[in-house]
């Protein structure tokens, strides 16, 4: 715990804290960020990218074999970067107006578990697999990867287990594609996780043990539990490599799809995106991605709820994962689930405190009339928490950002990450879409 002496500190040192504290939506620019230039060694590099890239196109003939709606893709699983016209008009009708191009990164479209961390998860969990079959000699490189699907494989992997602390879609992520390889698994989730995603891991042959503290309590049940087990392998969403690795590949697609779009990125056409953000691992690899391949021209900014800025917090006071909201005075308690983390990844904040231009904050009524317009104007739904990147433009264009950096703001490209959404029970988004509209109504 913090004294009241050390957080009065805190708020001399950064006085946005305050407004932070009280539960304020807030803009912050970070003062820490490094150009390209200065940027300090990393862990990981764009080498470690291009390799992980090649493991997911390895697994490509399993994805065809185990999960038959891939085969079209070829197994390789990729969501659409959608131009979201409508919504623009729609968003423009407030000030400030959003300059230049505005995208949907639809990751509430990936296949098979209809989230962004399905990058991680996945990606996590087959990097341990081919781990354990070539140490066990059952696997070469040059073999097909559909014996993946194999009773034989299948029957070797049920040996192992694999354990994750969740509050939502990385359990999915993580039990799906365990499940499906053979593994025990069990997911540890928090008391904010929704029912649906319980049911449906379980259908799945996922053991859930419910907590019920929030995700900091999940994830250290877990990770104690699972690390216990000399057979068993903790996806450690606060601390994982594996993780962010998966994240980065993300942005090696998008510069892909930008690509073929035509859509050009360099000074005169800055490229800006807005993830949501919870422990800080998906949007922490999608940038971190994002700058070995485009440097200063793209300009990255997080998400969080106002109730639940743990990303935010760490940054501002300079404690990283070693401060929580709650010794702060914030609660946690948000309906953006995937969202409802009280402290952040170690690993991930302290990559991205280098990276993050900004980090903005959003309150729950705002998510839902979000959810409510794009469905209207694109007819494309997402969960609560995977619209929080769309007011982005505007709170950025609301600070000096822009002019603090001479970008041309007519010639930019906003792409709003979308993380989630496409798992949702239809009674769920009925709900969803209807307290939207009640909220637009006030």
């Amino acid at each position: 715990m913090y004294s009241k002496e050390k957080i009065d500190s805190f708020l001399i040192q950064a006085p946005i804290l305050k407004e932070i504290m009280d539960l304020k939506p807030v803009v912050w620019l970070n003062p820490n960020i490094k150009s390209k230039a200065e940027m300090p060694a990393f862990p990981l590099k764009k080498e470690d990218m291009e390799s992980a890239a090649q493991l997911w196109e390895r697994f490509a003939p399993f994805f065809v074999k185990a999960f038959p709606e891939t085969a079209e893709a070829n197994g390789i699983l990729e969501s659409p970067l959608e131009e979201i016209q409508k919504m623009k008009v729609v968003l423009n009708k407030e000030n400030p107006k959003i300059q230049g191009r505005f995208f949907l990164k639809c990751d509430n479209a990936l296949p098979i578990a209809g989230s962004i961390k399905a990058r991680g998860g996945f990606f996590e969990v087959l990097h341990y697999a081919e781990e354990l079959a070539f140490n066990a000699g059952i696997l070469n490189r040059e073999d097909n990867y559909g014996v993946f699907t194999s009773n034989k494989f299948k029957q070797f992997f049920s040996k192992y287990k694999i354990g994750v602390g969740s509050t939502g879609n990385l359990g999915l992520s993580i039990g799906i594609i365990s499940a499906k390889l053979g593994f025990q698994v069990t997911v540890y989730v928090s008391a904010d996780a929704k029912k649906w995603k319980k049911d449906l891991l379980r259908s799945k042959g996922v053991q859930v043990i419910e907590l019920a503290g929030d995700f900091s309590e999940a994830i250290l049940a877990g990770r104690q539990k699972t690390n216990a087990d000399p057979m068993a392998y903790f996806v450690d969403d606060e601390n994982s490599h594996e993780l962010f690795l998966g994240y980065t590949v993300g942005a090696l697609r998008l510069a892909k799809q930008l690509e073929e779009a035509n859509i050009t990125v360099d000074t005169e056409h800055p490229l800006f995106v807005y993830s949501p953000c919870g422990v800080g691992g998906s949007p922490g690899g999608t940038a971190f991605g994002l700058k070995q391949i485009y440097g200063d021209n793209v300009h990255c900014f997080f998400v969080e709820p106002t109730h639940s800025p743990a990303v935010l917090t760490g940054l501002v006071t300079g404690e990283m994962s070693n401060i929580s909201v709650q010794d702060i005075g914030i609660d946690n308690k948000t309906e953006a689930d995937g969202l409802a983390v009280g402290r952040p990844s170690n690993f991930a904040t302290n990559v991205s405190g280098h990276l993050v231009s900004g980090i903005y904050t959003i309150e729950d009524d705002h998510l839902f009339k979000l959810l409510a317009q794009l469905m209207d104007t694109e007819k494309i739904f997402l969960e609560p928490s995977a619209t929080a990147g769309l007011i982005g433009p505007q709170m950025v264009a609301k600070t000096d950002y822009a002019a603090k950096n001479n970008l041309k703001m007519e010639n930019a490209t906003h792409i709003v990450w979308a993380t989630g959404g496409n798992l949702v029970p239809d009674e769920e988004r009925k709900m969803f879409y209807e307290r939207g509209i009640s909220e637009l109504a006030d």
